[in-house]
């Protein structure tokens, strides 16, 4: 299958990004920049809302998904047409980081009642927020009580007043302030609604589950794994540190876009 024009340019500038990663700072630099980091994250910056999507963690992550892209996005876009192929696909990814966002807030606020009687100044809240608990990957709760013991210091307040669960609701806002997102993939999970909704009879399979499956049967499971997996922490074929409810977003968006323009079909706004 010849590969359409948007499709191999989103694709260049996908490859360049990961170059980048890889080259530059010890992949430090570009994620600093252009990874979609939590709002309250001192190093969030609006454009990453963009360059997130196209960001990648390693190589089976954009290999992955740079031949989802050409497998579906070059039949949607020889359907829909270059600009609304590219609608399409950005629009799916800003579905993607809302909802993605909007669970990330949910926790936040929700971790947040865990200090409520504590009564602690904002700023001294985003101070502990700002501390980088991490261990290589991990974060660690003892990171996060030493290098807070200077900053309560500073603000007066006594550690000793600070519980168990107090520690905990602390650590969890900690945890998903540093929170970051990459890839192109609520982008795909929108194209893949569109190429099920034109093409609900094709088979497909996965690599490693070589079963051919229709279309219409395929991406509604993949979504709802997808949902579980984001509202459980179960896992059933991605990473664990997938952000799960950014291809549910993105998922969502593609399908109300060609909801839209199906149902819009006798007009200006009609996708075909």
């Amino acid at each position: 299958m010849r590969i359409s024009d948007t499709v191999k340019h989103l694709i260049i500038i996908n490859v360049v990004m990961f170059i980048g990663t890889m080259t530059l700072g010890g992949g430090q630099i570009f994620y600093d920049w252009f990874a979609m980091h939590f709002p309250k994250n001192v190093a969030f910056q609006p454009w990453q809302i963009i360059t997130h999507m196209f960001m990648h963690g390693g190589m089976t992550h954009i290999l992955f998904n740079m031949f989802a892209l050409w497998m579906f996005g070059t039949p949607v876009e020889q359907f829909l047409g270059s600009k609304k192929f590219l609608f399409l696909y950005i629009s799916s990814g800003f579905g993607a980081v809302a909802l993605q966002l909007g669970y990330y807030y949910f926790d936040f606020y929700s971790a947040a009642q865990g200090i409520a009687d504590l009564s602690m100044s904002s700023d001294l809240v985003n101070q502990i927020m700002s501390i980088d608990s991490s261990d290589g990957q991990f974060l660690q709760g003892d990171i996060l009580h030493k290098q807070m013991l200077p900053i309560l210091e500073e603000y007066n307040f006594d550690p000793n007043m600070i519980s168990n669960d107090n520690f905990g609701a602390l650590f969890n806002m900690n945890a998903i302030t540093r929170n970051t997102m990459v890839g192109a993939s609520g982008c795909i999970m929108g194209v893949m609604v569109a190429f099920g909704m034109m093409n609900p009879e094709a088979k497909l399979m996965m690599i490693f589950l070589p079963i051919p499956i229709k279309a219409k049967y395929f991406i509604p499971g993949i979504i709802i794994l997808d949902l579980i997996s984001g509202l459980t922490g179960q896992s059933f074929f991605s990473p664990s540190n997938t952000a799960y409810m950014a291809h549910v977003g993105g998922a969502l968006t593609g399908f109300i876009t060609m909801w839209y323009w199906k149902k819009t079909q006798f007009n200006k706004n009609r996708w075909n």
